[in-house]
């Protein structure tokens, strides 16, 4: 019987709600920077302000997933659970940083062919205003990681870990903006602030790609380490009575695998016997076994 609260949706209680703060403290942010900007005519705190409007939509993303994860968990159309709902989330997330990464080196670009004065003392203040909110979004994150990874030895939350590389991807853009006002407001070199946007979406973009590639394989089943897979087929074989003719393993979860496994043995033994075999690979939450008589 498969019992879908195992498959990690207890741990999104924790996520869910401090994603939520998150969200709310960058949406506040980027109203702040947005009208700021506005105000003072500063067009480094507009596109800083856009830049946040597009992460606040992407944590909107995460907050989204937890909460599916968790009103879904017991629906007989997801035959195993929604635990990968973590997964998309932390792909949807890994796309629009990729947005966010083209979008800075287009403007940051543009700067440097045809600089905008910039209103220094405002837009550092501001600035330093938005490092804080960053810092403090990060730290909410960053605990409930802790608190996760400490509960799961094994710990594959991809949604989580989209929402804190796009707080840190916040946090790293406003210290490269005030470094560069510091420096452009001290030195009247403008194109620092431009030249900072464009190593910013360097950065950014490398992490966008990891988390792409981290959470594709989740959902393209292609995530399982290789070791396992022959720890697995080991396992069963150890005995030499039988031999593995197929093997199928996929994360279903955060922090658990299925697994299909198909033996052929001379003198075959009941399934069960195979699955108490399996039963020290503690991520294996849900197994089907076929056992066939060789010919």
């Amino acid at each position: 019987m498969l019992h879908r609260h195992v498959y990690g949706i207890e741990q999104y209680g924790y996520g869910e709600r401090r994603t939520r703060w998150v969200v709310a403290l960058t949406v506040v942010m980027m109203v702040v920077e947005i009208a700021a900007g506005t105000v003072f005519g500063s067009m480094a705190l507009l596109a800083d302000g856009w830049h946040m409007a597009t992460h606040a939509a992407a944590l909107g993303i995460a907050a989204f997933a937890y909460s599916f994860a968790r009103r879904r968990a017991n629906d007989e159309r997801y035959s195993f659970g929604t635990g990968k709902v973590t997964a998309l989330g932390g792909f949807g997330s890994a796309v629009s940083l990729a947005v966010v990464a083209a979008l800075v080196l287009v403007e940051s670009v543009g700067r440097l062919v045809d600089p905008v004065s910039i209103r220094f003392d405002e837009a550092i203040a501001v600035a330093v205003v938005g490092l804080i909110v960053n810092l403090v979004s990060a730290v909410l994150l960053r605990d409930d990681h802790h608190h996760e990874a400490h509960e799961h030895s094994h710990h594959h939350d991809h949604n989580l870990r989209g929402a804190y590389l796009h707080v840190l991807a916040d946090a790293l853009t406003s210290v490269m903006a005030i470094v560069a006002l510091v420096i452009g407001r001290q030195l009247g070199w403008i194109w620092v602030d431009a030249l900072s946007g464009v190593l910013g979406a360097l950065v950014i973009g490398r992490w966008s790609l990891g988390l792409l590639k981290d959470s594709g394989a989740v959902l393209l089943d292609s995530e399982v380490r290789d070791e396992l897979r022959t720890e697995v087929k080991a396992a069963v074989e150890a005995d030499g009575r039988g031999r593995v003719t197929d093997l199928h393993l996929w994360r279903v979860g955060p922090s658990h695998l299925a697994a299909i496994v198909s033996i052929s043995a001379s003198m075959p033994q009941e399934p069960e016997h195979y699955k108490q075999i399996l039963g020290r690979f503690t991520e294996l939450a849900h197994v089907t076994v076929e056992v066939n008589r060789a010919s």
